[in-house]
């Protein structure tokens, strides 16, 4: 049987997450993780009060709020070696045995890199973690049609594994990877400030050779959108920007020359979202 405490670094990004991130450090102890690192992104001296009794736990004090991949990649850098790391938002709770699942399947299956595990909702319902990367069509008709009808067959399919099982990419709000993969890519690409990067990461992983993959007997429960809701309107525009940043990073051939028509589509989208929001 593996050993987390030796095999497995956990880093997590913090922003005022409060009384959640007390939670999350619970069930990283309960899950035999013990070399932990907390980034604090929110205002200097925010997350020192969820950290009462984790005195071990690494605390990074960058001192603004760096971003959600820059976060990571600024607590692996001080975090003490080990074979994997594990990702992790601050509103997750990790359910028992979960880490061990994880690390057993990379354990068992070397060509893979990245391995997600299922992620509910509070309320107990999955969310779609498990993703592929979409076509130009499939990300148009997603784009266009999820701000007026969530469920509808473009967004399933991208939300969707694919018939097989198998998976392009899996949420940054929690994952498990080799380190020295993770240390190969660069880590996260810092040009994302939040939302995306978790796909290209997933994206520069697969360029490397590597599979993604996602177990379903590894579950944590996330507390969605928690820290975002302090600023909704400026993740909104995060979240646009990351896509199109990706879209143009990763397009080829013909999806290159149609990278300005997916610019308009996203800037469509924006406006669309922005408007439905209620202003707070």
């Amino acid at each position: 049987m593996n050993d987390v405490a030796h095999d497995v670094a956990a880093v997590v990004v913090d922003y005022h997450a409060g009384d959640a991130l007390t939670g999350c450090l619970a069930s990283l102890r309960t899950n035999g993780v013990v070399d932990i690192v907390v980034v604090e992104n929110g205002e200097r001296g925010s997350t020192p009060p969820a950290l009462v009794g984790h005195d071990d736990v690494v605390l990074v004090e960058p001192g603004l709020n760096l971003g959600y991949g820059r976060g990571v990649n600024r607590g692996a850098a001080v975090a003490k070696h080990s074979r994997y790391l594990l990702v992790s938002n601050p509103d997750v709770v990790i359910h028992p045995g979960a880490v061990s699942a994880l690390t057993a399947y990379l354990d068992t299956h070397p060509n893979v890199a990245v391995v997600g595990p299922q992620i509910q909702r509070p309320d107990g319902s999955i969310y779609p973690s498990q993703r592929v990367f979409p076509n130009f069509w499939l990300a148009g008709a997603h784009a266009l049609l999820a701000p007026l009808w969530a469920n509808n067959p473009a967004t399933r399919a991208y939300r969707s594994p694919r018939p097989d099982g198998t998976v392009d990419w899996v949420s940054g709000a929690c994952f498990l990877i080799r380190r020295d993969v993770f240390e190969a890519i660069g880590g996260f690409d810092e040009r994302y400030f939040m939302f995306a990067e978790d796909m290209a990461l997933c994206w520069q992983v697969r360029e490397h050779g590597y599979a993604v993959a996602a177990v379903h007997d590894a579950a944590v429960t996330h507390i969605e959108g928690l820290s975002r809701q302090r600023a909704s309107r400026a993740m909104l525009v995060a979240h646009h920007a990351g896509a199109l940043r990706f879209e143009w990073q990763t397009a080829k051939g013909l999806r290159r020359l149609l990278a300005p028509l997916a610019t308009l589509v996203l800037g469509l989208r924006l406006g669309l979202v922005l408007l439905m929001r209620p202003k707070s």
